[in-house]
């Protein structure tokens, strides 16, 4: 007979359902075959643990073995005087008899929270799914085999991680698709795209997508912070001013303070990418004085006298 169920996945009887999912799923992947291959001990663990998680794991089956009503194998127990019945009834690893009351539909939980226990084995090994009744599909212990995942990387831009969108991806199989990215993307987030992997006996896999937002040729990213160059006149420089500048959100006025030099930053609050809390960073533009791309006379005249009576020493800006 098999162990109790709440002492062979370390659980007390009071344990919620999320209590006994998170203790399975700890327990299969340290005992999964896929990761002790040929340990018969690791094999064997699996096997008792799967069987726990088959009765504790299905909210019926779980009532029935608190009840009573069922054994840690799944079995009826013995009621009264005509309640035995011939021992042929089997674990959850063996063959199901035919009939009579200690049969059962294999090993593979059909209801717990939405998922059974062949898709949390899918979610954590990427295709090993439990089979149902003694052996049927491949593998060890009747599994059969979902379709592997496929992974990919997908480059967008800062306004398409700011707002969001959508954009078309090809994978190495020819096949194409529509990638819907949200608003507030980060860059190395990684999107699960359900069944929209390789096909499989049990399924197809999932697609897994890394998004990588692109170099801007006028944005740097410093994080969530963005930073951009913003080239002013000498005279708006000198005297301050009004100019123009673009943000991932569209044009904005600056105003240029007086007395301005390269390397001063304005704040735009609000206007860089969205890191991981889903706030908005700051934009910053740093402003760059330019001179005229022709040459000025008068310029020159007034920098010349400057020179000669008002010399100063310029301080090292980063």
């Amino acid at each position: 007979m098999a162990r109790d169920p709440y002492q062979e996945l370390g659980v007390t009887r009071s344990a919620s359902a999320d209590e006994i999912r998170k203790a399975f799923r700890k327990l299969a992947k340290q005992y999964h075959p896929d990761t002790n291959p040929g340990n018969k001990d690791a094999e064997e663990r699996f096997k008792r643990v799967s069987g726990a998680f088959d009765i504790l794991g299905d909210p019926d089956k779980k009532r029935k073995f608190d009840a009573g009503e069922i054994d840690a194998d799944g079995r009826e127990t013995a009621r009264g005087f005509g309640g035995f019945g011939g021992g042929g009834a089997r674990g959850p690893w063996g063959d199901p008899p035919p009939g009579g009351f200690g049969s059962r539909r294999g090993y593979q939980s059909e209801s717990f929270e939405g998922a059974d226990l062949g898709d949390i084995l899918g979610e954590m090994f990427g295709g090993a799914r439990q089979g149902r009744g003694g052996g049927q599909g491949g593998g060890f212990g009747g599994f059969s085999q979902r379709g592997a995942d496929v992974r990919a990387k997908l480059e967008i831009d800062v306004e398409e991680a700011i707002r969001g969108g959508k954009k078309r991806i090809a994978f190495s199989d020819g096949r194409t698709l529509d990638v819907t990215i949200p608003k507030g993307a980060q860059d190395g987030q990684t999107l699960r795209l359900k069944g929209q992997g390789q096909a499989g006996r049990s399924g197809p896999g999932d697609a897994f997508i890394e998004l990588t937002i692109a170099s801007h040729p006028i944005y740097r990213r410093e994080g969530e912070v963005l930073v951009m160059d913003v080239p002013v006149t000498v005279y708006d420089a000198v005297l301050g001013g009004k100019v123009e500048a673009p943000t991932p959100d569209g044009n904005v006025t600056l105003t240029v303070p007086k007395g301005s030099n390269t390397g001063t930053r304005l704040r735009l609050r609000g206007r860089g990418l969205t890191n991981a809390r889903g706030e908005r960073g700051d934009l910053f533009a740093r402003l760059v004085v330019t001179l005229p791309d022709a040459p000025d006379a008068e310029l020159e005249a007034l920098a010349e006298t400057w020179r000669q009576k008002r010399p100063y020493a310029p301080r090292r800006r980063n």
